[in-house]
Order: structure tokens, then sequence, then C-alpha cells
């Protein structure tokens, strides 16, 4: 049985017209034509959160900065991805990241294997303008198999949409407001009495920090896997994709 086509429209990104099909997000056809946008909260395959705001773009005759992950395409859709304005946005954005949290990374289990140390790499970010919050949050290593750092957590609710959509356990979720916000297991509740936790692993491989990391990592050990919930997504809704693409 033949695939049924998909309709696409003419889109530019940074003045370069390419075709992006009808429905897809600025990100999702960013990606599948190699224009660099960074992200952080986007995972393919999970719903679309739009919290970290790493990835916002420009769209011709509108004064507002759109998060790519959320807005979609339009026909003859103006897109800029990398101007000044952008750019000092998005440092701005990482450099926050880093100042409320303790995201020292030559102590961390995922030195070298961390999405935001690549995203602040990317951003050209090498010092923090802003006061250091440094919490001291309790860490939780009550799990026979996992660890919780939530001083390394960004709240991205990676964990919290891949347990709740692809495992359908909702383990995590997040607790209080502002900056008290923070991730919880079972209404609060140790992760290692977590009765709802099926050990699954699945937040842990698609956390893009140090937060989460299995129980004996040392610094550098950690490589979380987010591409395989990609690839779990996909077959779920019976589609196949290139498994070289996302591995």
């Amino acid at each position: 049985m033949m695939r049924e086509r998909r309709r696409t429209l003419t889109v530019s990104f940074d003045g370069v017209e390419v075709d992006a099909y009808v429905g897809e997000s600025v990100l999702q056809c960013a990606r599948r034509h190699q224009v660099d946008i960074p992200s952080l909260c986007f995972l393919e395959g999970l719903s679309v959160y739009g919290g970290c705001r790493v990835c916002v773009i420009e769209v011709a005759e509108d004064l507002r900065l759109r998060p790519a992950c959320a807005t979609t395409v339009a026909a003859d859709m103006e897109v800029s991805t990398d101007s000044p304005r952008l750019k000092a946005y998005r440092k701005a954005i990482v450099e926050l990241l880093f100042a409320e949290g303790n995201h020292v990374c030559a102590v961390c289990v995922s030195n070298g294997n961390c999405e935001l140390q690549d995203v602040a790499v990317h951003v050209g970010m090498d010092h923090v303008r802003y006061d250091q919050r440094s919490p001291m949050r309790a860490i939780d290593a009550s799990h026979p198999k996992y660890l919780f750092d939530p001083n390394r957590c960004i709240l991205c609710t990676r964990c919290v949409r891949v347990c709740d959509e692809i495992e359908g356990a909702h383990v995590w979720d997040v607790g209080s407001r502002g900056q008290q916000a923070v991730l919880t297991t079972d209404l609060n509740q140790p992760w290692g009495t977590s009765t709802s936790c099926t050990w699954c692993g699945k937040c842990v491989a698609v956390c893009p920090t140090g937060s989460l990391s299995y129980q004996g990592t040392a610094v550098g050990e950690m490589h979380h896997d987010p591409k395989m919930i990609v690839r779990l997504a996909a077959a779920r809704r019976g589609e196949w994709i290139d498994p070289e693409e996302y591995r």
C-alpha cells in the first residue's frame, strides 16, 4: 500500500528557500534541511513543551521571538535563525540556566556528553554574567539503580513527558512554582520508594544534563540516549526510520 504523499509549502531560512511539510514545526523543518537551531527541551517523539526558549527564531513582520519547536510553518514564511538579536538572547538564556543551578562541568557525570554543555559552546558562552544562585538541593540516591541530582536539573520536563507519554507511568512531575520549582517523584516521595516506577530508564536516557544518571557513574562516564525515544515513538506509530540517522 502506497503511503500518501505529504503536502508541502515553501518557507525560507535566512534567505534560502526550502520545502516544508504542512503542519510540521519550524524546528522539524529546519532539522530536515540541516539548518542549525539549538534546543534543549524539545525531543522528537514527545509532546511539545516550549519551555527552554533556546530555539527561538525571528519571523518576518513579527517583532516577537517565537520558539521554533512550537511554531507551525506557513506558506512563504521568512525565518531568521542566526541574527545578532537571537545570538544575544540565546546566550543570555543559557547563562541563566547555568546561574540557576550547580553546573560545574569538571565534576559532572555527563561532562563531555551533555546537551547543555554543547549548547553553551554553540552560543559562545564562556562565563556567566549573572549572580549564581548555587542551590543546595538534596540529592535523591534512594533508587537502587538510578540517581537524581536536582542541582543539575534545568526543568526541561523531558523525563516527565517520556514517563507519561511513552512508558505510561507518570512517576515524574514538577512541584512548586517559580524559582522553587523542582522535579518530584510520586507526589514528592523518595524515588526509591516509588510504587509506579518501572525501572525502565527512559527518563535517564532523555535527560540533557547530569541530573539523572546511573548509580556509581563517575565523572564523564554517563552517556544518555535520547534518540532511543525517537525510535520507540516512531515504531509505536508504525513508522520506519533510518536507524543510522537516530543512532
